[in-house]
C-alpha cells in the first residue's frame, strides 16, 4: 500500500478501494489523487468515525486518471452508480432524494414531503432534493409556520385543529374564507418553487427585518433559519430546471498552453470528449473540427430529450450546473433550432466570437 500510495500521480482522477478479497468499497475522486489518498492514513484520530472504519477495511486500490477535474467528478458519480460500494452508501445513501408533493385530493390539497412520489398527474411534485431530507422540511415548515397553513386536519370537520389554537392554522379545517386564503398562499408556495414569483420569500425576509427592528431578535433568527433553507431548495431547483431545459452545451478548457479539453453536453451526459490542440495555422482547422462535432453530436441525441429529470440523474446534473458556474471553463449554447436546418450561419458566427474571446490571451 505504501508503495502504491507513494507511486500516485499528482493529477485528477478516481481512487477505488478494496478490501482484502479484492471488492471495491469505496471510490472517491480528486483534483491530486496523491495528496487525497494519503490523507486518508495521515492524522487518523481527527478522522470522522466512519472514514475510521473504512480505513481500516483498506488493502488494496486502484486509480484512474482523467484529463480534468471535472472528469473527475463524472466518473466517480457512474462507477458509484455502477458499482455501489459499501462505503460509499454508508456515507451517502444515493436513494435519499426529498420530492416536495401538493397533493390534491378529497378536501383540502396537501404538502408532503416523500422519497418516493406517486405517479399521479393531479399531483404537482417538485425535486429530487440530494441533500438531507431535514433541510426540506425544514423549508417547509417555515412557510407553513409562516404562513400559518400548518393545519393537522385532511378535511373539513367542523372543529378546530390543535395548530389552529397555536396560531399556526388560518382556520382551513372550519371552512369558510380561509380555505380561499390557503388556497391563494399554496399557489404563491407552488409559484416560489417552480421560479415564477419570489413574493413568499421577500415577504419572509421583510417580516425578519421587521422584528429584528423591533427588537425581537429570536423571531428574527428564526425567520433567518427558514430563509436560508428555502435558499437552499430554490437553488436545487435552479439546477433541475436547468437540466430539463436539455441544452446543447459546447465546453472547453485549458490542459496546457496549447491544448484544450472540448467536452459536448446534453442534459446531464458527455456526448463527446475530445483533446484538440491550438495549432500554428490559426483557429480555421479548431473552428471547422468543433462544428463538425457540434452537427454530428447534437443532432442524434434523441433519447435524450426526455422532460423531468429523474433521481438516477441529479447527481450528473448537479456536477454539469456547478462545473459551469463555478468553474474558469468556457461554455456555449447551441440552441436547437441552429440544428435544424443544416448549416446554420449563427453557429459560424457565434462558434467564432465564442473562440476569438475565449483563446485570446486577456
Amino acid at each position: 500500500m505504501k508503495d502504491k500510495i507513494a507511486s500516485l500521480p499528482t493529477s485528477p482522477g478516481v481512487y477505488l478501494m478494496k478490501d482484502s478479497l479484492g471488492g471495491i468499497i469505496y471510490v472517491g475522486k480528486s483534483k491530486n489523487l496523491k495528496k487525497r489518498v494519503q490523507s486518508y492514513f495521515y492524522n487518523l484520530r481527527s478522522h470522522p468515525k466512519k472514514v475510521k472504519q473504512l480505513v481500516g477495511h483498506i488493502k488494496d486500490l486502484e486509480h484512474r486518471v482523467t484529463d480534468t477535474e471535472f472528469e473527475a467528478f463524472m466518473l466517480e458519480c457512474r462507477l458509484i452508480q455502477e458499482l455501489k460500494p459499501m462505503y460509499n452508501k454508508k456515507m451517502k445513501n444515493p436513494l435519499a432524494y426529498t420530492y416536495i408533493v401538493i397533493k390534491s385530493s378529497a378536501g383540502l390539497r396537501r404538502i408532503e414531503i416523500t422519497n418516493n412520489p406517486d405517479a399521479n398527474d393531479d399531483h404537482v411534485v417538485f425535486g429530487p432534493y440530494t441533500a438531507n431530507r431535514n433541510s426540506v422540511e425544514r423549508a417547509v415548515q417555515g412557510i407553513q409556520e409562516c404562513y400559518k397553513i400548518a393545519c393537522t386536519h385532511s378535511r373539513f370537520s367542523g372543529s378546530a385543529c390543535l395548530n389552529h389554537s397555536l396560531g399556526l392554522c388560518l382556520g382551513m379545517c372550519l371552512g369558510g374564507e380561509a380555505v380561499n386564503e390557503y388556497n391563494r398562499i399554496l399557489d404563491r408556495f407552488i409559484a416560489l418553487l417552480g421560479g415564477s414569483d419570489r413574493g413568499l420569500y421577500e415577504e419572509m425576509q421583510q417580516r425578519m427585518q421587521e422584528a429584528a427592528g423591533q427588537y425581537d431578535f429570536e423571531t428574527a433568527a428564526k425567520y433567518r433559519d427558514y430563509m436560508e433553507s428555502v435558499d437552499f431548495i430554490l437553488n436545487k431547483e435552479k439546477v433541475i430546471g436547468f437540466t430539463e431545459e436539455n441544452r446543447n452545451i459546447v465546453i472547453f478548457e485549458y490542459l496546457s498552453e496549447d491544448t484544450i479539453k472540448l467536452f459536448l453536453v446534453k442534459r446531464n451526459v458527455i456526448l463527446h470528449r475530445e483533446k484538440l490542440t491550438i495549432g500554428p495555422s490559426g483557429m480555421e482547422p479548431l473552428h471547422a473540427r468543433i462544428k463538425s462535432l457540434i452537427m454530428n453530436s447534437f443532432r442524434t441525441d434523441s433519447a435524450l430529450q426526455s422532460s423531468k429529470i429523474s433521481r438516477e440523474e441529479i447527481d450528473e446534473a448537479q456536477i454539469i450546473y456547478s462545473y459551469l458556474q463555478g468553474s474558469t471553463c468556457q461554455y456555449l449554447f447551441i440552441p436547437e433550432e441552429w440544428l435544424e436546418f443544416g448549416d446554420h450561419p449563427d453557429i459560424d458566427e457565434a462558434l467564432h466570437t465564442y473562440l476569438n474571446n475565449a483563446l485570446t490571451p486577456t
